[in-house]
């Protein structure tokens, strides 16, 4: 056989095998995340969300918890009350994310230790959900992105108002231009404070420190305030924002009652973030032309220019809601599915627009320290 046919040959044989080392792994990726639950583990357990969201990780069928890491005994020995005999526990979430090599992590830690964690997970090509706020800070937020970008990993910031039905129905609503051009958006979210309400001591020794939470209410509830507006109206020019310590008594570190305003070429957004209030707030409302929006945690209410308000009262009338699905409704069946389908982390979820949340946190605390307007690029 001549040499130049040996040579072809030879080529032919080596893009062959080339090509089986490539679609042979993705064929059986393919397969095994179909047949297989996908393995999770946590990172913290001094986040009070992370037992609402081991009961969903419990009750998830395509998930399957492999380990939890943290150096807190009192909780440790509170999770393995929660969990199956076969999730190992870690002091060092390092070695835990090198020796169980889970599909996704879920972090429920101290916000100053976001971008930590998330260059570590990003190294492991480790997919990652945290609780809200990103980070403290926008440059943090922004480096987080990159590193997640990189290393072609998904990314999904929680937040509780994405998984009831009042929150999509006022999206959509809004979107479909039922109130019109949206002109003014109130915000209102917080409660009577976190050591009013009850938290652990754990999640109390880091809220009230201004580095480890990155400030008080403006960071704990100013996230829902500015990821509403950006998801509803886009991002803003200018930021301005006022901070008080209204519980002189307590003396703490960081802010108890905080006020955002956000400004766009058309309109306003105001965000009353607060550990002030008299009870529970969770409420948001749209307002334009043909009337406005009102979501709350359980109800979605319209009102029209025409409404009379001895009718329908000052929120309008009650929208009937459909119950959501449940990849729509929990942040474990969410996080999960995007994994198992490959599909993007949507907003308000996405890094994003949660990169853009962080940004106006940090003009609106420039605003404090300076007293004056920030803009926004």
């Amino acid at each position: 056989m001549k040499p130049q046919r040996l040579l072809l040959r030879a080529l032919t044989l080596v893009v062959i095998l080339h090509w089986l080392a490539a679609s042979v792994p993705m064929v059986y990726a393919q397969v095994h995340s179909a047949d297989r639950k996908t393995k999770l583990a946590i990172v913290g357990l001094d986040h009070d969300h992370v037992w609402g969201l081991l009961k969903d990780l419990t009750e998830e069928p395509n998930a399957e918890l492999v380990a939890i890491a943290d150096g807190h005994p009192e909780l440790v020995d509170r999770a393995k009350t929660n969990v199956t005999a076969n999730v190992k526990f870690y002091s060092d979430y390092v070695r835990m994310l090198d020796e169980m090599k889970p599909d996704g992590v879920i972090v429920t830690t101290e916000n100053d230790r976001h971008l930590e964690i998330l260059r570590e997970c990003a190294k492991r090509h480790i997919n990652y959900s945290t609780e809200k706020p990103m980070a403290t800070t926008a440059a943090d937020a922004r480096e987080m992105e990159r590193l997640a970008n990189q290393a072609g990993i998904k990314v999904m910031v929680n937040y509780w108002n994405v998984w009831v039905a009042p929150t999509h129905e006022l999206y959509h609503r809004v979107k479909e231009n039922q109130v019109g051009p949206i002109q003014k958006i109130i915000v209102q979210y917080g409660h009577q404070g976190p050591k009013e309400i009850g938290v652990s001591k754990y999640f109390a020794d880091w809220l009230y420190d201004p580095v480890k939470n990155g400030g008080g209410a403006i960071m704990d509830f100013g996230c829902y305030g500015a990821e509403l507006a950006v998801w509803l109206k886009g991002r803003p020019s200018r930021v301005s924002a006022v901070t008080q310590k209204l519980k002189v008594a307590q003396h703490n570190p960081v802010d108890d009652d905080a006020s955002i305003i956000l400004d766009y070429p058309d309109g306003q957004a105001i965000i009353e973030a607060s550990w002030d209030w008299p009870y529970s707030m969770g409420q948001v409302e749209a307002f334009g032309p043909k009337g406005s929006l009102l979501a709350t945690r359980n109800d979605l209410f319209f009102r029209s220019p025409t409404d009379n308000v001895a009718k329908v009262g000052l929120e309008g009338e009650r929208v009937a809601l459909d119950t959501p699905p449940r990849m729509t409704s929990n942040p474990v069946s969410y996080f999960v599915e995007c994994l198992r389908n490959n599909a993007p982390i949507e907003d308000p979820l996405s890094m994003k627009l949660n990169v853009q949340v962080m940004e106006i946190l940090d003009a609106a605390r420039e605003s404090v320290r300076t007293g004056k307007q920030q803009g926004l690029e």
